[in-house]
């Protein structure tokens, strides 16, 4: 079975997982568990949350390392740290969504993709952050084992990341996509009614 990890710090948007970590949580294939640096966070919204790991017990053998956004991703923190840069020394899929692309940028992780996020102008006040030019703006960029995205952009988030790492196909996912963003009777009048 594949494991996705999602990292959720206290301040986490709530929102930004829901549409991924279920997706993933109903196929067979993938097991969700969640990580932090303290052992229970509450989202902005106020979802108390008991986490499966502490940072430093996240298990070695993961597929998908999923950065969920939120109020505090202005941290340093040597766990972290290291599990996120593991990941891509080890070439881990990693998802990564608004405040948690700014960790990325800040920290060097984006040198050396092409990426998104929720401002460019942001991104340069950090000194590690050396690549502007490959800053697009759209709602989610996918570039080789990583996905990026602006806060707006959970439903892309997900598709991106879905596609990335290969759950399904890339017409069952637009579909799923399509529903979510359009609603059930829009889908049934693109696609027909699923359950006639």
């Amino acid at each position: 079975m594949k494991k996705a990890i999602f990292i959720i710090l206290d301040k986490y948007s709530d929102w930004e997982s829901a549409y991924l970590s279920s997706q993933l949580n109903q196929d067979e294939n993938w097991k969700v568990e969640t990580a932090s640096n303290s052992n229970y966070v509450k989202s902005i919204g106020g979802i108390n949350t008991k986490v499966d790991y502490k940072l430093e017990n996240i298990p070695n053998n993961i597929d998908l390392l999923v950065l969920i956004g939120g109020n505090s991703w202005d941290i340093k923190n040597d766990k972290l740290f290291n599990v996120i840069k593991d990941s891509f020394d080890n070439n881990i899929y990693i998802g990564a969504i608004c405040a948690a692309v700014n960790y990325l940028a800040k920290n060097g992780f984006l040198n050396n993709y092409k990426h998104t996020g929720n401002s460019k102008y942001m991104m340069e006040q950090f000194k590690n952050y050396k690549n502007k030019d490959n800053f697009i703006e759209s709602q989610a960029i996918k570039d080789r084992n990583l996905v990026t995205a602006n806060g707006t952009a959970s439903l892309e988030f997900t598709n991106s990341v879905l596609k990335m790492i290969n759950e399904d196909s890339d017409e069952n996912i637009d579909k799923m996509t399509y529903m979510y963003k359009y609603g059930f009777y829009e889908y049934c009048n693109k696609y027909g009614n699923p359950y006639e």
